[in-house]
């Protein structure tokens, strides 16, 4: 009777299972009957196998099937299936991998888990128990070292972040735009759709590492090189484009005053918190680390676990029309800690004044600069913050 209501629900929901298969025929037809019990619509994407793939599918004429000439990489093979399921007109996809890893009977757990959600626009990743003995520690740190990168673009933790056995909201995804065709597309996929909006979580499954059928695909060096790139990429536009632009889209959809009192002055974190991540986004913004402010304040504020949005909006104080002053300020600080009675203007400045010559004075006086006001826009902060909460205590 469970099977019969999974069934339903599954066509209820517009989903289907995608099966991209390289080389597996030791354990294919097994997933592929172990699928068939609680659906028929599955899509299988042949991505150039070499060995008996094609006979063994040929077993299997009633599914839907993609067979591409030669090897092209799991992501492209994952892209063809789910852009064949969007023709198909199916709204989610169960991808299932095969080679024998995955249980089929841990469908029911991905279909009522999206039936239950409200709204659906989520994305469902198998969590694995990377903790026992079957799992390769080689799997154990790769997983890991995705996680952490993850949480790095997207300030979401997971358990696990490798998983192929996941549900994905393809008619959610289906504007998203993607540009690698290997292992690291899993990576890309969740992280541009954790940017878009989409809810990213886990939830459990069971895991199978035999190594007597498990064929593993991933070239260490190649592949691991490929998601490196790849992360390095991710962070970057996370730092520059993605935090900037939710700060400013919810910045100009609740207007400044009341993103001001409700994210700001309202937030729950303490008034210490807040005059710290205040303190530290002027430090950054009137440091001479020029090009790199957004990267290192977020980065900061994720490190020693301070209020972001502070952080970040503080870090603005060198807003390129202030930059004229601050430079100007930061050279006559310097000037006075060294000592030196070199004199400049503000016009100086603004004539392609030669930073070289004044070089020293200029960072010891930035550095100056941003530690002192810093420092003094903390506390002052944090007694008026300290006044604001027990006034409203009293209230």
């Amino acid at each position: 009777m469970e099977e019969i209501t999974i069934e339903h629900k599954i066509k209820g929901l517009n989903c289907c299972v995608i099966i991209p298969t390289y080389n597996n025929s030791k354990t294919l037809q097994r997933v592929i009957d172990g699928v068939l019990v609680y659906t028929n619509d599955i899509v299988i994407v042949n991505d150039g196998s070499t060995d008996t793939t094609s006979q063994i599918l040929n077993e299997y004429s009633q599914i839907e099937q993609i067979h591409i000439p030669k090897n092209k990489g799991k992501g492209n093979a994952l892209r063809l299936g789910f852009k064949h399921a969007r023709k198909l007109g199916y709204q989610f996809a169960i991808t299932i991998d095969s080679d024998g890893q995955h249980f089929p009977e841990d469908i029911p757990v991905f279909i009522n888990t999206l039936d239950l959600s409200d709204p659906k626009n989520i994305l469902l990743i198998g969590a694995r128990n990377m903790n026992q003995e079957s799992v390769p520690k080689k799997s154990s740190f790769g997983n890991k070292f995705s996680n952490f990168w993850f949480w790095v673009e997207t300030g979401l933790k997971l358990k696990d972040t490798q998983s192929g056995y996941r549900l994905y909201p393809i008619q959610a995804m289906e504007k998203l735009s993607f540009c690698t065709t290997k292992f690291e597309f899993e990576i890309e996929a969740i992280v541009k759709a954790a940017w878009s909006g989409i809810l990213v979580k886990n939830i459990p499954i069971q895991v199978l590492y035999d190594e007597s059928e498990r064929v593993s695909h991933f070239r260490p060096f190649k592949d691991f090189t490929r998601i490196s790139i790849l992360n390095t990429w991710l962070v970057i536009v996370t730092f520059f484009y993605v935090k900037p632009r939710d700060l400013f889209r919810k910045i100009k959809k609740k207007g400044f005053k009341r993103f001001f009192f409700e994210d700001l002055l309202k937030s729950q974190d303490s008034p210490q918190k807040k005059a710290l991540s205040l303190a530290l986004g002027v430090f950054i913004g009137l440091s001479p680390l020029w090009g790199f402010h957004t990267m290192l304040v977020i980065f900061l504020a994720i490190f020693f676990k301070l209020n972001k949005v502070i952080a970040f909006a503080f870090s603005n104080v060198s807003f390129p029309p202030f930059i004229p002053f601050i430079v100007f300020a930061s050279l006559k600080f310097g000037a006075f800690i060294l000592g030196d009675n070199h004199k400049i203007s503000i016009e100086d400045i603004n004539e392609n004044y030669n930073f070289f010559k004044d070089l020293k004075i200029y960072i010891i006086g930035s550095f100056s600069l941003a530690i002192a006001t810093a420092v003094t826009l903390g506390g002052f902060s944090y007694i008026l913050l300290s006044l604001y909460n027990k006034r409203n205590r009293v209230e």
